[in-house]
C-alpha cells in the first residue's frame, strides 16, 4: 500500500504532473519507432529483401501495442492487436498450414475487434454494401481457390467483412481501418487464388494492413469513440 492510499491523502501533485508526460514521451517514442519499422518493412518488401522483411515484420504490432497502451487502451484492443501479430508472424511461413494458422489468429482478432465495437449504431446501407461486396467477392474467387480453403475463407471473409462494417460505429478514422483491413485481406486472398497480381502486391498487402491497424488502434483510443 502506498503512503497516499495508507494515510488517506493524494499523492503529491508533482507526482501526477511528472507521469503523464512521461507516459506521452513513450508513447512518441513507440509510435515513432513504429513508423520507423513500417517504412523499413515496407522497403525491404519494395526492394525484394525478404531478410529485412522477416526482421521488421515482428516487430510492428507490439510497438502499435506499446503506443496504444500509453493512451489508455482497452484490453480487448491490445488483444487485437496482438492476435494480428500472431497472424504475422504466421504468414512468415509459406506453407499452406501457417496460412490457415495465421487466419485463425487474425479472426480471433476480429472476434476482439468485435466485442469491443460493442452495439453503437452503424449505417444500414453501409451494411448492406458491405453485404454485396462479401457475396461478390466470395463468389468470383470460389473456382480459383483451393478445394480446401474454400470453407475457411468463405468464413474468414463474412467475419473479417463484419469487422470491417462495425468499425464504422467508432468514426470515420476506424471505419477506414477496417475497410482497409478487408482490401488488404482480398488482395492476400486473389493471391492464393492465383489471379494476376499488382507489381509487389506483397508491398501493397502490408501497406493497407498497416494503415489499416493503425486507424483501427487510434479510432478506438480517441476520445470521441467513447470506447470504455
Amino acid at each position: 500500500m502506498s503512503t497516499a492510499e495508507s494515510t488517506g491523502r493524494p499523492g503529491p501533485s508533482w507526482a501526477a504532473d511528472r507521469a503523464v508526460p512521461g507516459r506521452e514521451r513513450l508513447g512518441r517514442a513507440a509510435l515513432a519507432s513504429f513508423a520507423v519499422a513500417a517504412a523499413a518493412d515496407l522497403g525491404s518488401l519494395l526492394a525484394d529483401w525478404h531478410l529485412g522483411h522477416v526482421i521488421a515484420k515482428p516487430l510492428l504490432m507490439p510497438l502499435l501495442v506499446a503506443y496504444v497502451i500509453t493512451r489508455g487502451a482497452p484490453r480487448l484492443l491490445v488483444a487485437a492487436l496482438l492476435f494480428g501479430w500472431g497472424g504475422d508472424l504466421a504468414l512468415l511461413f509459406d506453407a499452406e498450414a501457417a496460412f490457415l494458422v495465421g487466419m485463425g489468429s487474425f479472426a480471433v482478432g476480429h472476434v476482439c475487434y468485435l466485442v469491443l465495437f460493442g452495439k453503437r449504431p452503424a449505417n444500414a446501407l453501409l451494411g448492406g454494401g458491405y453485404a454485396l461486396a462479401l457475396l461478390g467477392t466470395v463468389a468470383l474467387l470460389w473456382s480459383d481457390l483451393p478445394a480446401d480453403l474454400r470453407i475457411p475463407v468463405a468464413g474468414y471473409s463474412l467475419l473479417l467483412t463484419a469487422m470491417a462494417f462495425r468499425s464504422s460505429a467508432l468514426g470515420l478514422r476506424a471505419g477506414i481501418g477496417g475497410a482497409l483491413f478487408l482490401l488488404s485481406d482480398t488482395l492476400i486472398a486473389t493471391g492464393v487464388a492465383e489471379w494476376p497480381q499488382l507489381p509487389r502486391p506483397d508491398f501493397w498487402i502490408m501497406a493497407t494492413y498497416l494503415a489499416a491497424q493503425y486507424l483501427l488502434a487510434t479510432g478506438a483510443t480517441t476520445r470521441e469513440a467513447g470506447v470504455p
